[in-house]
């Protein structure tokens, strides 16, 4: 007879399992069975029938369509609940010493109602049947009338993982943990002696999900996130300089491979020490090189957020009524893909419970389609891409990217850098912003280099790049044939929501871009 496990005792017997295995050093996580509902066809399934991992919670598929049937009580065309359990360990070395470690714990539910257009949200951090019952009502106050629909029966199907590791992090203890931060430390210092100091830290988190909807859907999936980031402070004839680099994965601990921690190290300290070479950058409207890889973020703000079907559905972005048009030359090719396996935006499943997918959304210069949640895939009367997603169960789901991309070109590297007689060529970006509506962009560039007669010469810092993304992506006549995908530890912000994204670029050129410098 399983025992139902009250969401105190649960929190206490984590925390003391934690407080075990990070008192003396530090710790780490993983999977099961991944579950996705087919459309509601065929005989029910048994009412009161045990979940997977949220069974512990006294969760079974009896409680959820109760819940779901409270959510439809006023009216509601839809309703869902979303489960989650989120374990996240963090652990720091500052000055060459590990002095800083914590865990937390968030377990909750969201509700949603779906009236049309209109949503019903309310989240609760209790997942018993009472809470639950209230946050439903809540969120079914979205409609006003009687009930018209009732749940269908649940039911779930295995689905194929893009993730997968051996030993759960919620099981690896800090002494596993320790030595991979201490590694990238003398990694560090070791490859250039002007590393005078580091910050290092490691974190890592163990997400468990259940969607459940009136539709009869059925979604239990295990998210893990690895991270390892470097920052380096080195000094010079009495100058200082920082940089860092970091690495992210949906991935266990033997992810942090040698190779690995020497590579994430000796980024960061190369990237720190060539600062002290560099000279202003040019001002002006002069082309840009962008590098593989971590410029892929110029392609994920200034584009990618114009292509997410909120802003088309509410005739915010400049994409609004393209599809089927032409909005860049015919060799680009731009994918948002949530199958990529381990990336950091990666997703089985997003968090309605459609399965994650491939999405084209421009083919040759051609735009083809949106990245969709429910709403915008019913409003638009096309299938939906898997794109619905939240920071947690704190909030209602909306279109996002995962892992945004633009394929190989029929050029190679040296021929595109090769073409430009006076220019700038972009290597690391630290941080931008963008306009949605029309797409207007700017960016800081970390480190760069001028391009001189077709040649790589002088490093460059602190230039600002500032442009509009559509014309932008017009004007690339360029592509090579190196994509790289980047997945360090950065975030994506919209709707006040941050969640974890992975982007990529092959080396492209793209017409004039303003660029300024730090005084200009």
């Amino acid at each position: 007879m399983r025992r139902k496990m009250g969401r105190r005792e649960f929190l206490e017997r984590m925390g003391a399992g934690v407080a075990i295995v990070s008192v003396p050093l530090i710790a780490s996580g993983c999977g099961e069975p991944l579950h996705v509902a087919p459309p509601p066809q065929g005989p029910p399934v048994p009412v009161g029938v045990p979940l997977g991992y949220f069974d512990r919670f006294g969760i079974d598929t009896a409680m959820l369509q109760r819940v779901l049937a409270k959510g439809l009580s006023q009216g509601g065309d839809y309703s869902e609940v979303f489960l989650q359990h989120k374990v996240s360990h963090w652990v720091g070395m500052e000055d060459g010493e590990v002095n800083r470690a914590y865990t937390t714990v968030a377990l909750g539910a969201g509700l949603r109602v779906l009236k049309g257009d209109a949503t019903g949200f309310a989240y609760c951090e209790d997942l018993a049947e009472p809470a639950l019952l209230a946050a439903a009502a809540t969120a079914a106050a979205v409609a006003n009338g009687q009930p018209h629909a009732r749940p269908a029966s649940l039911a779930a199907t295995e689905i194929k993982s893009a993730y997968h590791i051996e030993v759960p992090w919620t099981e690896v203890g800090i002494d596993k943990k320790i030595p991979i931060i201490r590694q990238s430390d003398q990694k560090a210092r070791a490859r250039d002696k002007r590393v005078i100091k580091t910050t290092i830290y490691l974190s890592d988190e163990t997400s468990r999900i259940l969607v459940a909807d009136s539709e009869g859907r059925l979604v239990e999936d295990n998210q893990p996130m690895a991270v390892l980031s470097v920052q380096c402070v080195a000094e010079q004839g009495g100058k200082t300089e920082t940089s860092h680099k970091s690495t992210a994965a949906r991935a266990g601990l033997s992810f942090f491979s040698p190779q690995v921690i020497e590579r994430v190290a000796h980024d960061a300290a190369d990237f720190t020490t060539i600062l002290f070479d560099a000279v202003e950058p040019p001002v002006g409207e002069l082309p840009v090189v962008l590098a593989t890889g971590i410029t892929g973020i110029l392609l994920h703000e200034a584009i990618g957020h114009g292509m997410e079907a909120d802003f088309n559905r509410k005739g915010v972005s400049v994409f609004a009524d393209r599809i089927g048009k032409r909005i860049a030359p015919e060799h680009v090719t731009i994918i948002d893909d949530g199958t990529n396996p381990e990336m950091r935006g990666s997703i089985n499943v997003d968090d309605e419970g459609a399965a994650s997918q491939r999405t084209v959304l421009v083919e040759k210069g051609i735009l083809r389609s949106y990245m969709h949640d429910r709403i915008s895939a019913q409003h638009f009367k096309t299938a939906g891409t898997g794109s619905g997603r939240r920071q947690s169960f704190r909030f209602p789901p909306v279109p996002r990217m995962r892992n945004t991309y633009m394929l190989d070109g029929p050029h190679k590297r040296d021929e595109v850098i090769g073409s430009v007689k006076k220019g700038l060529y972009a290597e690391v970006f630290s941080n931008g912003q963008v306009n949605i509506g029309p797409g207007d962009f700017t960016f800081y560039l970390k480190h760069g280099r001028l391009i001189e007669d077709g040649k790589l010469t002088s490093v460059v810092k602190d230039a600002n790049l500032i442009g509009n993304g559509p014309k932008v992506l017009d004007t690339i006549d360029m592509v090579a044939d190196d994509m790289s995908m980047y997945s360090g530890a950065g975030y994506c912000g919209k709707d006040g929501q941050r969640i974890p994204v992975g982007f990529g670029l092959p080396t492209v050129r793209a017409g004039a871009i303003s660029i300024g410098g730090r005084t200009s």
